[in-house]
């Protein structure tokens, strides 16, 4: 390609400005250009704010024969119409997490963008953080050897007035709770690292912290495909909030990754570490984290795009969080160990 690899943007919301600071940053190869809301005054303002063209309508977004790929960013409950005419136009797709509401939906997206030819991606930075590719790349070698236990805990806090905001906390707008709206990254990174759980047997609750309809609390036991154990706590409830924990037991060393943060015990006694401290977004403020994982994501994902082939975080590798995400609620709700569908 002797140009720019073209995007355009949908949607100004809160999931805007780590994708908006990424693509500045990725500016030498890649253009935005065009962003569109249906709220005129707020994409007037976002493309004030990072210099990029607003644009009046999706239609005149898809119509650019230079765009090559759109950022989708709207809500979940706003995409299945916005993704066909995406696709119908051609124009490959990196979405937000989750893809939908349901895994159902999910997976009619998925099928859809692979009728039409379209390369799908799906946010899931945290895969991208200089310490989860360390923990990967360490765990592929063999040199930690099998995986024994996992064990994960996702301590957030999300305020009531968080909850205020039209729709949040509801299975209409969000499609669950601390789940799929907050704990779905770590989970994400888990299947990753870990591998597909095959069993897990759950708790799921709201507490007396937040009156809302969907949960924002979930405990579980895990049985993986490769024979380890695990266990995970998810939640909002935890006042201030404390970054994200994901321990991985291994015959040779233990790998444990908190926040942006990996630390290597290994069993002969050495150890090792790598990664600064970095914001999670596990407080009063959601976004409070660096834009360098997305960049590091969207650069893939453009890579991927140019090589026709799927990227990393693809519609396919998420919905196995979508279905994990199904097995620990069907599990909570029927009171028994549920056995993981897989794709």
């Amino acid at each position: 390609m002797t140009r720019k690899f073209g995007i355009g943007i949908i949607g100004v919301g809160v999931a805007l400005p780590p994708h908006a600071r990424a693509l500045k940053a990725l500016g030498d190869t890649i253009k935005v250009r065009g962003i569109y809301s249906r709220n005129e005054a707020r994409r007037n303002a976002a493309a004030e704010l990072y210099g990029f063209p607003a644009v009046a309508s999706v239609a005149l977004l898809l119509a650019d024969p230079e765009i090559d790929a759109i950022v989708l960013l709207t809500p979940p409950n706003a995409r299945t119409e916005l993704v066909e005419a995406i696709a119908k136009a051609g124009k490959h797709l990196f979405m937000e997490k989750p893809i939908e509401r349901t895994t159902g939906a999910a997976a009619a997206i998925v099928d859809f963008c692979a009728s039409w030819n379209i390369r799908l991606g799906i946010t899931f930075q945290h895969r991208f953080r200089e310490s989860s590719l360390r923990a990967k790349a360490l765990l592929d070698s063999g040199r930690a050897g099998a995986i024994a236990a996992v064990h994960l805990v996702v301590p957030w806090w999300r305020p009531l007035d968080y909850y205020a905001e039209p729709g949040r906390g509801t299975f209409a707008q969000d499609g669950g709770g601390v789940l799929i709206t907050q704990a779905i990254h770590s989970l994400d990174l888990m299947l990753s690292l870990a591998g597909p759980v095959a069993q897990v047997q759950a708790m799921a609750g709201t507490t007396k912290l937040h009156d809302i309809e969907v949960e924002d609390f979930v405990g579980a036991g895990l049985g993986f495909a490769n024979g380890a154990l695990g266990a995970l706590m998810a939640t909002t409830a935890h006042y201030p909030g404390r970054a994200e924990s994901l321990t991985i037991a291994c015959e040779k060393a233990t790998l444990n990754l908190s926040g942006n943060r990996l630390t290597v015990d290994w069993h002969d006694g050495g150890q090792e570490t790598f990664g600064a401290e970095a914001g999670t977004g596990r407080g009063d403020n959601r976004m409070a984290f660096p834009y360098h994982w997305h960049k590091a994501q969207i650069a893939e994902f453009v890579a991927a795009v140019q090589a026709e082939r799927d990227p990393v975080s693809s519609g396919r590798t998420a919905l196995e969080v979508h279905r994990l995400i199904d097995a620990l609620l069907l599990s909570a709700h029927e009171g028994r160990r549920i056995t993981v569908k897989r794709g």
